[in-house]
């Protein structure tokens, strides 16, 4: 059955085959087994890697070798952007659609610090970038302060023997901060992280200066960072990047794929088709009951990626079923389109036109939380990925 939605390709056409192309793939995974074992495993194999195209990912990446805290920022960047099924709950937080964090590689007692950049894509688009930074209680010290204040500077290196020179590095950030408190303190890097995305080679890390007022030297060290090498892993250096790729919803026409093309109607494993007599039955079976969403729950424990993904457990994407009789009511959230084409359809008026169908009329995203191949914890969005609502089109 052809279906022809009232929004027009651009709408429907794009966001719509992009839907169904990833419901599809779900259904595929939920059928119960077929009879030849090595047919249901290679259909299996295919919508899983099909799957793994929705989510932009070759290959699956393989789970920490040990257990592994995602930094706590992370975390809470995913409780603010999405509920607890990934579900976009305050769309505008992220300037993008991908957050990644990196710790620092370097374990040396100067603060230098060293991120690798290599799984940021080539097609991603450099944001923000951020030097997150842990700021340890200040030492008890004797006698009066003479300083309230003290200057930090954040420098990339350009040239490693000589980092300390003026020649050997280029200031990022600087500003001033009280002696007293505790805590993460934030600077802007983004310059320097598009010069390493750009030339890999150029990254040779970061230099932190702390200074008195007009840059004077201080006697001993006013303000301390945590290290990598000396403290606990939530409180150790961290980037994050702030990027887009340029995705914009799943792209996967079903067209090019006829083995995932449902033959018959595709049914939950627990769900019986009622067995109906007489040639009507094919009929009967679409009108049993009216467009509506129904449940299809995607759990990453049984597809086999909760060993990286970190949140959500797993979503219900919805999928969109039923009939679309005439006359049509605003309980089918009908357009214009779907309403005169349901008329023309029951009138007869014109041969090969068929009745509207049962689509999802709005499509909301979802934010993974997952480790990436080189056990960096990323936070990622995708579009039109579960169907808010259903109707006639």
């Amino acid at each position: 059955m052809r279906c022809r939605g009232g929004r027009g390709e651009s709408s429907w056409g794009w966001e719509g085959r992009a839907m169904l192309g990833t419901v599809l793939l779900l259904l595929v995974l939920a059928r119960p087994a077929c009879p030849s074992p090595a047919s249901a495993a290679s259909r299996r194999a295919e919508a899983l890697k099909r799957l793994l195209e929705v989510f932009g990912i070759e290959d699956p990446p393989p789970p920490p070798a040990h257990f592994k805290q995602p930094p706590q920022y992370m975390v809470d960047l995913f409780n603010t952007v999405a509920n607890a099924d990934g579900v976009t709950k305050n769309p505008d937080v992220l300037e993008g659609n991908t957050v990644r964090s990196f710790l620092d590689k370097t374990h040396g007692e100067k603060m230098q610090f060293l991120f690798v950049l290599s799984s940021v894509a080539k097609n991603e688009k450099i944001l923000t970038a951020e030097l997150h930074l842990f700021r340890l209680w200040p030492k008890a010290t004797d006698g009066p302060k003479r300083h309230h204040f003290c200057q930090v500077s954040i420098y990339q290196i350009l040239d490693k023997t000589e980092p300390d020179s003026p020649q050997g590095q280029k200031l990022l950030a600087s500003r001033l901060l009280s002696l007293q408190g505790s805590g993460w303190e934030v600077f802007a890097i983004t310059e320097a992280v598009r010069d390493w995305t750009e030339d890999e080679s150029s990254n040779r890390g970061l230099l932190v200066t702390v200074h008195g007022l007009g840059g004077s030297p201080l006697d001993s060290p006013a303000i301390q960072f945590a290290s990598s090498r000396d403290h606990h892993e939530s409180k150790k250096p961290m980037l994050v990047l702030f990027t887009d790729d340029g995705r914009r919803g799943a792209s996967l026409p079903t067209a090019d794929f006829p083995d995932l093309q449902p033959q018959d109607p595709v049914l939950p494993a627990k769900m019986t088709v009622p067995k109906l007599n007489g040639p009507r039955s094919t009929r009967s079976l679409d009108r049993l009951q009216p467009c509506q969403r129904h449940p299809l729950s995607v759990d990453f424990e049984e597809i086999g990626w909760s060993g990286w993904i970190i949140s959500p457990r797993g979503y219900n994407a919805y999928h969109c079923k039923g009939s679309c009789p005439f006359p049509l009511g605003e309980n089918m959230r009908p357009t214009n389109h779907a309403t005169v084409q349901s008329i023309i359809n029951a009138l007869k008026l014109s041969e090969g036109v068929s009745s509207p169908c049962c689509v999802p009329d709005k499509l909301h995203s979802i934010n993974l939380l997952y480790f990436d191949d080189d056990e960096n914890v990323v936070l990622k969005q995708y579009d039109d990925m579960v169907a808010g609502s259903c109707g006639c089109h």
